[in-house]
């Protein structure tokens, strides 16, 4: 039977929430305005101004090392009147990719993937312009070697960009980190580079815009590997502006600003050295570059020592606007720093003096963090970026003479996104991860006078843990906010929301008349704290916030043994990560014993009666599934089925059924029945094998007894239970490219014969499908009477790059053509679309 279709389906992006690699230069701020950093093996674009990621760009089929815009930052004005920007993004490898963006539309595709000759991984690519049409970008790469491309720009949208192949050659065994690249004032257009790596020196090289590249010398001072190295544009020196800088970082913890003049600028004519004041200034001699027919004396210039950890990043600030001559910009004397000592620092040289010193340190305290990857001017100058060892982002904004304040930031899950949930006020959702969070993620509303909306941020993470946590359910029913969670440890945990956090969701979601609410009145925990091994997180009581405790002075010290007090807080505005990593934590109130190997899947059902879990298993005693009855939070069954994982398990609509499916091939439905002493009897109603390999997903029809499961062998299939005795095939669905490791099926209209069934793939695609069927009087479906057509398959650019985990959808209670679709994969992502029905 071909399927009435009423009507068209639309998907748009909502939300996208993701952590940043914790890989050096995984971060660029074009001149576009747009941040670019890896996410797993996506490429993510997120906007300052908004704090959202704006799309995700999939191509990469190992984790994104690093990223660099063309323009860069510290070219923006070379691109004033450009309409298309361009991204290079490099993989572990050895890939790299050309990315366009059309700054008219926003619109984003792929030109080319640059040919691969590095055979491992890039670890670095920089680039200068040479004009608006014309590029020149350099990679280096873990196996030695390092590559010099021309890049020349299409004068229109959507035309070919041509890729030339300057130069390719090897530094040596030791594999190099780090370079930049700059054009040498003075000398007609010859280029100079600058590498620097494991074997603690600075390597130069210069060449001609379209020849070979020489080695011209060598810097030595640093006693560790190089991790950062940046060209200033040309600086003017007594008017004169033929002198350039190289600011370098290392594991040493120090910074070198090394000076390149020109040689006619410091000699006469005759080659007879001018006389200079011996000062401060006075720099010690270094070796003699040779470039084409000029040469550069290189000398140290200064030596900054302020970091107390290895120094991951130092860039100079992008030129200004000169204030005489409008359409002209200098190179101001100021130099970012990033270290995983938790700070960034700005130097500039002393006005009378000259000696370089730090004019502002900003950084992040938390307890949790480790420091930081990478700092990032924006193209104004007025704003710093810094990513750190947690995923996350950290930027300050210099609101007003040299008062640099914190700025929202996107954030999200810096590893595998395992399990999401839509709460069970469809207020927000809860994500869990390989990175040992669980993160809860809200659209924070905003009214005032001029402006009404709302922005998707992260405004609690619940759950800081010790271990992998690869599976979560929220508990429905009455009464405050919980969710169960699993790890990879055999103990699920029960959390319950804390006073500040339904404070701060009410701030959220503009509910301003809470406060005789039931639930905030009975909740008398405000907050809670983290234990020493990071495992427990221990309640915080109202009463005792107020109770002001005597500490002695190595009590208030932050050591291994002691960790500091959590502060909850109600927020009015999205928190910033300092916040966020300590502050917002919920009380763990149950830990549920029984599992014999680590957490693998959990489910609660729709009364919030009981809760469903299994763990990783490879014979049938260890695959049962317990249930837990809420509440008492006591074992109430152990369901004997399987001989494999479970890998996924669902409640039927009505309860009375739980469907579980295995890495055995099988799957199973339980009858559940409930007596009124709250004893629990179930019984295994039928065990069959549904495909030829993994099953790795199940949803139900949320209307009848209908239910999907998804497979690795690539189908998906439909089932019908008989008159509440057997089950039979009702359709499978035409095989798909992928495997499929995702469902979920929604009702639309609340009719019990329409509905929408969602599905994930291993390459991380999400199709939506319409299901229709005819029923019989007795309400069975004839296989004639089912069909299925393709309703959408969502746009690449808006799905994940990667495995798509868990879908979970949510009704629009307002508006019943509309809902929404959250999805969470292994390219670190979580992500809400909107689904209109016309």
């Amino acid at each position: 039977m071909t399927m009435q279709s009423s009507g068209t389906v639309g998907v748009k992006r909502v939300f996208i929430g993701a952590g940043c690699n914790r890989i050096v230069n995984n971060v660029s701020w074009g001149a576009s305005g747009f941040v670019s950093f890896g996410a797993h093996n996506a490429v993510a674009i997120f906007c300052p101004k908004s704090a959202n990621i704006l799309t995700t760009l999939p191509g990469h089929k190992a984790v994104v090392n690093c990223t660099h815009w063309l323009p860069s930052s510290k070219f923006l004005f070379k691109a004033k009147q450009l309409e298309q920007h361009y991204l290079l993004s490099g993989d572990a490898d050895g890939a790299i990719i050309l990315w366009e963006l059309s700054l008219i539309d926003g619109k984003w595709r792929e030109v080319l993937q640059v040919p691969k000759l590095h055979k491992k991984g890039v670890t670095c690519i920089s680039g200068i312009m040479l004009s608006q049409t014309e590029a020149l970008f350099a990679s280096t790469s873990s196996d030695g070697t390092i590559c010099l491309w021309e890049l020349v720009f299409p004068p229109t949208r959507n035309g070919d960009c041509k890729l030339s192949c300057l130069d390719s050659f090897s530094i040596g065994s030791k594999s190099m980190v780090t370079l930049s690249m700059a054009e040498l004032p003075g000398t007609g257009g010859q280029i100079v580079l600058a590498t620097g790596g494991l074997d603690n020196k600075i390597h130069l090289y210069c060449g001609g815009r379209a020849g070979k590249l020489v080695h011209a010398c060598e810097l030595k001072g640093h006693t560790d590997w190089i991790r950062s190295l940046d060209f200033s544009l040309p600086i003017s020196i007594n008017g004169d502006a033929n002198n350039i800088f190289l600011v370098s970082s290392s594991q040493d913890k120090c910074i070198r600003i090394w000076k390149m003049a020109l040689r006619s600028s410091i000699t006469t004519g005759n080659g007879i050295y001018k006389k200079e004041e011996i000062s401060l200034l006075s720099y010690i001699e270094g070796p003699v570059l040779v470039a084409g027919s000029s040469s550069f004396q290189i000398s140290l210039e200064s030596l900054l020592i302020g970091h107390e950890d290895w120094v991951y990043s130092v860039q100079w600030q992008p030129p200004l606007v000169d204030s005489v001559e409008r359409d002209a910009y200098y190179q101001p004397q100021s130099i970012l720093s990033a270290s995983m000592d938790k700070t960034m620092m700005i130097w500039q040289p002393e006005k009378n003096s000259g000696v370089w010193m730090n004019v502002v340190t900003v950084g992040e305290l938390s307890h949790c963090a480790l420091g930081f990857y990478g700092g990032h001017w924006s193209p104004s100058g007025d704003s710093i970026l810094a990513h750190g060892y947690g995923g996350s982002f950290h930027l300050w904004k210099n609101v007003v003479n040299d008062n640099w304040l914190p700025q929202k930031v996107p954030s999200g899950h810096f590893a595998s996104v395992t399990d999401v949930a839509w709460a069970k006020s469809g207020d927000y959702i809860m994500a869990v991860s390989h990175d040992q969070t669980a993160r809860i993620y809200a659209p924070w509303k905003v009214e005032a006078s001029l402006k009404k909306g709302e922005f998707w941020h992260e405004i609690a993470r619940p759950q800081v843990h010790g271990h992998d946590i690869n599976c979560m359910a929220v508990v429905h029913g009455k009464g405050n906010h919980r969710f169960v969670s699993g790890a990879d440890e055999k103990v699920a945990r029960v959390f319950e929301a804390p006073l500040s956090f339904l404070k701060t969701l009410n701030n959220a979601s503009l509910k301003k008349n809470c406060s005789s609410d039931d639930v905030l009145t009975d909740v008398q925990i405000l907050g809670a704290n983290m234990s020493a091994l990071g495992l427990s997180q221990k309640p915080i009581y109202v009463h005792a916030v107020h109770e002001a405790p005597e500490r002695g002075v190595a009590d208030g010290l932050d050591t291994l043994e002691t960790i500091p007090d959590a502060v909850p807080t109600v927020f009015s505005e999205p928190p910033i990560e300092d916040q966020l990593a300590w502050n917002t934590l919920w009380p763990e109130t149950h830990k549920l014993y029984g599992h014999g190997n680590e957490l693998f899947s959990l489910c609660c059902d729709h009364r919030g009666e009981l809760v469903a879990s299994s763990c990783k298993a490879q014979s049938p005693t260890v695959a049962e599934v317990w249930l837990w009855q809420v509440g008492s939070w006591k074992s109430v069954g152990r369901l004997q089925s399987h001989s494999l994982t479970v890998t996924q398990m669902e409640f039927s609509h009505d309860d009375n059924f739980l469907l579980t499916v295995s890495r055995d091939r099988q799957f199973s439905v339980f009858t559940i029945t409930r007596t009124g002493t709250d004893e629990i009897n179930y019984s295994l109603l039928a065990r069959q094998e549904g495909h030829k390999r993994i099953i790795w997903s199940c949803s139900w029809n949320p209307h009848s007894h209908e239910f999907a499961t998804g497979s690795r062998d690539k189908t998906v299939k439909i089932w019908a239970i008989e008159k509440e005795s057997s089950v039979r095939p009702l359709l499978t669905l035409p095989q798909f490219a992928s495997s499929v490791t995702a469902l979920s099926w929604i009702g639309l209209y609340d009719r019990r014969n329409n509905g929408l069934l969602a599905i994930g793939m291993e390459n991380g695609q999400i199709e939506l499908w319409r299901l229709s069927y005819n029923r019989a009087d007795d309400g069975s479906i004839s296989a004639p009477g089912l069909a299925a057509t393709l309703a959408v398959r969502v746009d690449p650019f808006i799905c994940h790059a990667s495995t798509v985990n868990r879908l979970a959808w949510r009704k629009n209670d307002e508006d019943h053509m509309s809902m929404q679709l959250a999805s969470c994969g292994a390219d670190n992502c979580i992500r809400v679309f909107d689904v209109t029905v016309e």
